[in-house]
């Protein structure tokens, strides 16, 4: 029963917010222990209000979830997890998250618990009805990884850059869609609609998608490396981290698009290795840049 709650949170999900942090590590302030100490009360409190909200979701979505060939395997579309314990669940993880957030948020609680409410808010209306409108829906998920910065942001009173949310929306813009590209294709070759809106994409869509995705992604970026504020702040070689995130780009599109094993974008940076070594030579890079 245990193992089943723990799966049913999600705490694999839990990766993404990380971007909470990304405030913290760009303005240069590791060694700021109050700093460390408000992302990582965040950090919880906005991963159990998110699992509250997996629990919404895969209760409202129990009788597709048990036509999906993964999706069938959660806890409560597989029945180990009943629908009553599912919104049981659901309360305690809210009730966690946003009582950790107001006995321990410090200073900002109030402001970080305003925008715990509206992530929440938003994603009861994604659950309940804007998930089902094609291109809304991943337009939702991309301002759900823009609002994990701003809590980091106001968390720690740090001010977010125009490019760091920029690069936030865009980089979650594209794995969302190639997540939807996966429910396409399971479409396509089984009949079963994982989603109700899938309907509102095809293959070709998705795969011309992407590709514009990727290649605004990567001129963002581009963008950035060699703007004048960036250069005055972190040297002139910022350019060198573009290797990284082209390299980084192409391996996920090659197993979106080749593979086709867009199923869970978390789950990919957990498992494929080469993404693994992008990502680690890019934060080492900028570790070099911001505090050498």
């Amino acid at each position: 029963m245990i193992l089943d709650i723990l799966k049913q949170l999600r705490l694999h999900q839990w990766l993404k917010n990380t971007f909470i942090f990304l405030p913290l590590f760009f303005s240069g302030q590791l060694g700021n222990w109050l700093g460390w100490k408000a992302c990582i009360v965040a950090f919880f409190a906005f991963s159990l209000v998110a699992s509250s909200i997996y629990c919404l979701n895969d209760i409202c979505d129990l009788e597709v979830d048990r036509q999906h060939p993964v999706k069938r395997n959660r806890p409560l579309a597989s029945g180990a997890i009943s629908k009553f314990n599912g919104y049981f669940l659901l309360l305690v993880c809210l009730f966690l998250g946003l009582t950790l957030i107001i006995l321990f948020g410090g200073e900002q609680r109030w402001a970080v618990l305003g925008i715990m409410l509206f992530y929440y808010t938003m994603n009861i209306a994604y659950t309940l009805k804007l998930k089902f409108l094609a291109i809304v829906d991943v337009f939702i998920i991309a301002i759900g990884f823009v609002l994990r910065v701003i809590i980091g942001g106001v968390a720690t009173q740090i001010v977010v850059s125009h490019w760091l949310v920029l690069m936030t929306f865009l980089l979650a813009l594209f794995m969302a869609f190639a997540k939807r590209r996966d429910d396409v294709i399971i479409y396509r070759n089984t009949g079963v609609k994982s989603r109700k809106n899938v309907d509102g994409y095809n293959l070709d869509y998705m795969n011309q998608t992407l590709s514009i995705l990727a290649t605004i992604t990567l001129v963002c970026y581009i963008m950035y490396t060699v703007s004048e504020e960036v250069i005055a702040r972190l040297g002139p070689y910022v350019f060198v981290t573009v290797i990284f995130v082209l390299a980084g780009i192409l391996r996920y599109l090659q197993i979106v698009i080749v593979n086709a094993q867009s199923g869970s974008p978390t789950k990919i940076l957990m498992k494929d290795h080469f993404i693994q070594v992008c990502i680690l030579c890019w934060i080492t890079s900028f570790v070099i840049l911001i505090y050498f």
